[in-house]
């Protein structure tokens, strides 16, 4: 059984439809797909209506942005109940963040001799719920002045980049909280990658988050060289978290990143389930559920 728990649609930032994406996964023999736009749900019910059609099992899920001890760390919500007003309300925040953020990064963006503007952006950004940075690299892309998203974010948006503009984002202690009363289950998404600061995320912090209710680590991602996906695997089972493993896909929107290059084995998919079974049944809340094809 291959299961990919962290993929990305054009409802966020990846280049595929939900439809495609889905149909994509079963096309590779991805038996298992986690559909995880950045922030939002947008793409939910139309990749869940193909999935029944294609005979895939789909895990709903969010991947929120979030901050911990000062810095930026990213937190897969799975299967929570989107209707949950705090979790919603955190969710819009974020996205209305994303959106505010754009007409900065395109004035510092301009201020360096970059002819763009918001319709640039609009043009590659299709259906996305909110347009963040991919969108504004791959406007750059269009433009001709720089190769790939990997350019951009190297040369101006990353955090180190003369346009990057921070933005709001959820405290991810409380977010953990938020999921399970909203009846879902958290894994902190490629805790150790090397574009992020991971200084607070040692296994004294991931214990201080697990006490917080965090489910699992990812583990098994591109981002993660192999000593730090041994590292992390330890810490996983010193705390008795559970590991998963995913592709982190985003279509031609980041390369190197194919469906199914990494895998949840599936005793871990059977914990995370377990886990999330038992937090929306504390929560009392009607959870979307594992979607079998």
């Amino acid at each position: 059984m291959r299961i990919d728990l962290h993929t990305h649609s054009n409802r966020s930032d990846g280049t595929e439809s939900p439809a495609e994406l889905v149909r994509r996964a079963r096309a590779e023999d991805i038996d298992v797909l986690g559909l995880t736009d950045h922030d939002t749900t947008e793409g939910w019910d139309e990749a869940a209506d193909v999935a029944v059609r294609c005979d895939l099992t789909l895990v709903r899920g969010i991947e929120v942005s979030c901050t911990f001890a000062g810095y930026g760390v990213h937190l897969l919500a799975y299967l929570p109940d989107p209707s949950y007003p705090a979790l919603a309300a955190e969710l819009q925040r974020v996205l209305d963040g994303r959106n505010s953020r754009l007409p900065a990064t395109l004035e510092r963006l301009r201020g360096l001799g970059i002819d763009i503007d918001v319709r640039d952006v609009r043009a590659v950004a299709g259906e996305s719920a909110a347009t963040g940075r991919p969108h504004v690299a791959d406007a750059l892309v269009a433009l001709g002045v720089v190769a790939d998203r990997n350019e951009a974010f190297n040369r101006f948006l990353g955090p180190q980049g003369p346009a990057y503009v921070h933005r709001y984002a959820a405290d991810l202690e409380t977010m953990i909280g938020t999921v399970a009363d909203a009846g879902g289950v958290s894994v902190v998404a490629h805790p150790w990658a090397s574009r992020h600061d991971h200084t607070a995320l040692d296994e004294a912090g991931l214990a201080r988050l697990q006490a917080a209710g965090l489910a699992g680590i990812e583990v098994d991602h591109e981002d993660h060289d192999a000593a730090t996906r041994a590292a992390l695997r330890a810490i996983a089972r010193d705390l008795d978290l559970v590991v998963t493993g995913s592709s982190d896909h985003h279509g031609l929107g980041k390369v190197g990143h194919d469906l199914g290059c990494n895998t949840t084995a599936p005793d871990q998919l059977e914990r995370l389930l377990a886990l999330a079974g038992a937090a929306a049944d504390a929560s009392g809340r009607t959870t979307p559920g594992v979607l079998t094809g």
